[in-house]
């Protein structure tokens, strides 16, 4: 699985970006990225989840994952994001802001 996370926006308007191949992680935290996505229903979801009045200072994420065959994108914004989606962006934004060595 390939996943491809970028964060825009917040108070200091600081773009993160960063791809992870589940293949180059040790296998625990591969698997746990690919429970993430199969709770969060990510290949079920709308490719935008916005709102038209958005609030300053909030976060935009953009998430693109391939896995095998199946290829998706979803830009959601902070202040809508559905719950079940919460865990996998809070996992890569982690991810993105203390890369592994």
């Amino acid at each position: 699985m390939r996943i491809t996370f970028q964060r825009t926006g917040g108070f200091t308007g600081l773009k993160l970006r960063r791809t992870i191949d589940t293949a180059d992680l040790p296998a625990g935290e591969a698997r746990t990225l690919q429970r993430l996505v199969a709770d969060s229903s990510f290949f079920q979801q709308p490719a935008k989840i916005t709102t038209r009045t958005r609030q300053p200072d909030r976060f935009q994420y953009t998430l693109r994952i391939q896995d095998g065959d199946r290829v998706h994108t979803v830009v959601v914004h902070e202040e809508v994001m559905p719950q079940n989606l919460k865990p996998l962006i809070a996992r890569l934004s982690s991810a993105v802001q203390h890369p592994s060595p």
